[in-house]
């Protein structure tokens, strides 16, 4: 059995899953047909399996945009807080190498590469807070420009004061309450 791949009874449960959280928030994809997604997912194996995985860590995965190439649509994490099965990770392979005592079970950049989704950038994370209020008790890591890395460190989000704060940690920090939020394209 290939491991990027749901059995009939994984993929409709998912399906059915996806359908109850995109009816119940409209508001996050005006002028999207739920048949029209279900019909691209069924032709999509493994995005299948991502969403799947971005469900089975907690990311509670919806449809928040039709991608840049009509017909393709946008899947962000749109749990009310950090996804839970990903928290207390640090940024990447790099800071989880660089720590020696305390290492965090893994990074966000590795889960998010194995789960075949991206890490949301700060422009992302933001776009989502326009759909609702996110990460109001914790915080999400996102992508962190390439000089602020090189330098060790890492941006992470979250909002508070009914606002959206973008902060800066080492990379290799991490805390019970910070995940990473992700987005796959189907």
């Amino acid at each position: 059995m290939d491991l990027k791949k749901l059995s009939p009874e994984q993929t409709e449960k998912l399906l059915a899953i996806l359908k109850l959280r995109f009816e119940q928030n409209m508001q996050r994809h005006k002028n999207i047909e739920w048949h029209e997604v279900q019909a691209k997912l069924i032709n999509s194996t493994e995005k299948l399996w991502s969403l799947n995985e971005m469900e089975a860590t907690g990311g509670e995965p919806d449809v928040v945009c039709i991608g840049e190439n009509k017909g393709e649509y946008t899947f962000y994490d749109c749990a009310a807080e950090s996804p839970k099965g990903r928290r207390s990770i640090c940024y990447d392979k790099e800071a989880l190498d660089k720590r020696k005592e305390n290492k965090p079970k893994d990074s966000a950049l590795n889960m998010a590469s194995r789960m075949g989704i991206e890490i949301l950038t700060e422009e992302q994370y933001r776009s989502l807070q326009q759909l609702g209020e996110f990460d109001i008790k914790t915080s999400s890591w996102v992508k962190t420009p390439t000089e602020i890395r090189k330098l060790g460190g890492a941006l992470f989000c979250d909002r508070r004061f009914n606002h959206i704060f973008t902060y800066h940690n080492g990379a290799e920090s991490y805390y019970a309450g910070r995940s990473f939020r992700g987005l796959l394209v189907v």
